[in-house]
Formats: structure tokens, C-alpha cells, sequence
């Protein structure tokens, strides 16, 4: 009789517990079919818990894929990398962010004169979304699709300024690479001027740093969880970009509410946290 219940016991255990897929592909199958969509956020426990996999399971699988960019990883949590986004031709995003942004760009261009950028991250780069030409459109080197050093521009600085310092330097690696002779090459002088940024509402500034006789101001967009695009006004040295810094931040700010109307309402616990020197948006 005990040996018949034991048995029924260990059938209803088996039953309760899904099995765990045998191969490592079929695992990683499972963590990258947990994200849903693009701007998925997901933790360690969250993962965990959609697939059913153990957690140390999860995190180890969840490592590699991070190094192979099939993810991403930062204090946000993990999201489809840049592989994961490639190969799902992932531009619905793209397409979504564009077009929320396009009046702002549009009114900024013809406000101002400059040309306007509106650009994502890219590991540590930043990728060119849109470019809408002003009379110095070409003069700019930049392309739609291509990328620039996140370090040396200041659509870059405007969204790095908002991660985490161990995430800036995961994405920068050690070493910044030097565009220019004004390009920020030094680690620390690098942190200080994501601290600056960050003092100054998130307006960063760049004079010749990426490319010589181009200078920029930018402003990151905000996503709850964080920053997920930059808009940009790009002059000649003696464009005084002081002047219509403004006008980028409150672009951004307005691209920010059309894609996530609630955001205002969490505006007073970021301002908080960034009086206690924590940075996120």
C-alpha cells in the first residue's frame, strides 16, 4: 500500500512539474521566447519563472546569450540584443519611435535652422534613426543606419549619462576610443561629464568630439524604465547651442509622453532619486 502511494505521489509531482527541455537549444529557445516584444524588460526571476527553469539554470544560459548579444543586459534587466533584433528584422519599434518623433524633429528643424538627429543605442554605439537636413545638413557626415561612438556624441552622452556606471562601462569597454583631438578619451573625466550631464536635466553638449567643426546638443527620450533614444541639433563651433537647448528637452520630453502617456506621474520619484545620486530616469 505504501509503495502504491509513494508511486501515485511521484506521478503527481511529475505531472505538477513541467519537464525541463533536454537541449541547451531548446532552453535557450525558451528564455528568448519569454520576451515578447522588443522593449521587453524581464529580471533573472521573471525569466526564471516563464520558463520554468531553474534559476541558476537561467542565469547561466542567460550569461551566454548576453555574450553572444543575443541579449542585452543592465540594471533594468534583460532585453532582446542586437542579434535577437536583426534577425526578427525587429524594426516595428523603429517604425513606432520614428513616427512619434517626426512632428517634434520637424518643428525643431524649422524652428532652429540645424539639422536634427534622432538616434538609438547600439551596445556602444549609437545607431541613426532619422535625419531631417537643416542649411548644414551636408556638412554632417552621419547616415540613417549608420553608427558613431555613443562616447564621442551628444546623443550618445545624453542617454549613457542615465544608465548605471558599471553598465556605461560594460557597453565602452575600458578603453574610449579617440574620434578627435577633443574627443573624451579618460574613463574618469568621462564619468564627470555624465555627472554634468545629469545636472543639467539631462542636456549633454559636444564640440568636435566625434567629428571636427560639428558641434551637438541632445537630450535623452524616456522609457519607465529608462532611456531609449536621443534627439539632437547639429551646428557649426560658433552655432550657440545654448540657446536652443531648451527646445531639444522639451522635444524629447513631448516624444517621451506620445509613446508613454504616464510618464509625468512617475516624473516626481525620479526627480527624488536623482537628488539622492541615483541614476535613472
Amino acid at each position: 500500500m505504501s509503495v502504491a502511494l509513494a508511486e501515485a505521489s511521484i506521478d503527481e509531482s511529475s505531472q505538477e512539474r513541467p519537464q525541463l527541455p533536454p537541449s541547451m537549444v531548446e532552453r535557450m529557445t525558451l528564455i528568448l521566447d519569454a520576451f515578447p516584444q522588443r522593449t521587453s524588460r524581464l529580471t533573472l526571476e521573471e525569466v526564471a519563472r516563464a520558463t520554468h527553469l531553474p534559476r541558476s539554470t537561467a542565469h547561466r544560459i542567460l550569461d551566454q546569450l548576453v555574450r553572444l548579444q543575443w541579449l542585452e543586459h543592465t540594471s533594468f534587466g534583460y532585453s532582446l540584443g542586437r542579434r535577437a533584433i536583426q534577425l526578427g528584422g525587429g524594426g516595428d519599434d523603429a517604425i513606432e519611435l520614428r513616427s512619434a518623433a517626426s512632428p517634434f524633429l520637424h518643428t525643431l528643424m524649422l524652428r532652429t535652422g540645424l539639422t536634427v538627429h534622432l538616434a538609438t543605442l547600439d551596445g556602444g554605439h549609437v545607431r541613426y534613426l532619422d535625419k531631417l537636413g537643416g542649411r548644414f545638413a551636408t556638412s554632417v557626415p552621419s547616415r540613417v543606419g549608420g553608427h558613431a561612438p555613443a562616447h564621442s556624441t551628444a546623443l550618445g552622452k545624453a542617454m549613457l549619462a542615465w544608465l548605471h556606471p558599471e553598465d556605461v562601462e560594460e557597453r565602452m569597454g575600458c578603453a574610449l576610443s579617440r574620434m578627435t583631438e577633443s574627443t573624451i578619451v579618460d574613463v574618469n573625466a568621462f564619468h564627470q561629464e555624465m555627472h554634468r550631464i545629469r545636472s543639467s536635466r539631462g542636456l549633454a553638449f559636444e564640440q568636435g568630439e566625434c567629428f571636427e567643426d560639428i558641434a551637438c546638443v541632445a537630450a535623452a527620450i524616456e522609457a519607465p524604465e529608462g532611456p531609449i533614444a536621443a534627439i539632437s541639433l547639429v551646428g557649426d563651433p560658433s552655432t550657440q547651442l545654448e540657446r536652443v537647448g531648451p527646445l531639444v528637452l522639451d522635444a524629447a520630453r513631448q516624444v517621451s509622453l506620445a509613446l508613454f502617456p504616464s510618464l509625468d506621474a512617475m516624473r516626481p520619484r525620479r526627480a527624488r532619486d536623482s537628488a539622492r545620486g541615483v541614476t535613472r530616469l
